[in-house]
């Protein structure tokens, strides 16, 4: 069984027992609930306007953030022998689905 969810603004096809690294969550609890936009079980097709009615994706949010790949940004300006090197790491949510409940 196949779903497809949405969180931070993008839509993730998922299964039962796969690994995710999302954007980061701020969830109080180790366990989350997505509404699913569109389920898929062999042939049998649902698609939610804008979710599925009365189905849910349970999945468990590890402990810690994990911190993706460092990007490095680089500002110069021409003729007046200037430049500022900063960088940004954002930080991501790893969930485990757990469940998927049609």
């Amino acid at each position: 069984m196949l779903a497809v969810i949405e969180t931070g603004a993008k839509q993730y096809i998922v299964e039962k027992g796969q690994k995710l690294e999302v954007e980061l969550l701020h969830a109080d609890k180790d366990k989350v609930e997505f509404k699913p936009l569109m389920i898929v079980d062999g042939e049998n097709v649902k698609v939610g306007k804008p979710t599925v009615e009365g189905a849910v994706v349970t999945a468990e949010v590890a402990s810690e953030p994990v911190k993706g790949e460092k990007k490095v940004i680089l500002h110069y300006k021409a003729k007046k022998r200037q430049s500022v090197k900063t960088g940004h790491r954002q930080k991501y949510s790893l969930i485990t689905i757990t469940g998927i409940k049609a």
